[in-house]
């Protein structure tokens, strides 16, 4: 398996309110566990590195709501590999910036 870059947003349900900011940053210290690098956005959090090491993260920040009480975890994960050659969070944006010009 190779590296990869994913979207990772996880979403705490039946809180006691309506913020979720709290839930939000004790993923981001389970997070900061793994050797990933980690791209905090308004919306979710951008993780680059090897897909097992992607995914065990994923599988541990998913129970972190549920330990700080939310009774329900909506997680998504979107995933792109590219095989043919390196890739990085950076490089995709330069890519897309350099066609705006």
């Amino acid at each position: 398996m190779g590296k990869v870059i994913a979207e990772l947003v996880v979403v705490p349900l039946g809180t006691a309110t309506p913020s979720v900011s709290t839930y939000v940053a004790e993923v981001e210290k389970k997070l900061r566990e793994f050797s990933l690098k980690i791209k905090l956005t308004p919306m979710g959090t951008i993780l680059e590195g090897e897909l097992s090491e992607v995914l065990r993260a994923v599988q541990e920040v998913h129970e972190v709501p549920f330990t700080s009480g939310a009774l329900r975890v909506g997680t998504t994960l979107r995933i792109d590999e590219r095989r043919d050659k390196d890739f990085t969070m950076e490089g995709k944006i330069r890519a897309v910036e350099e066609k705006l010009r």
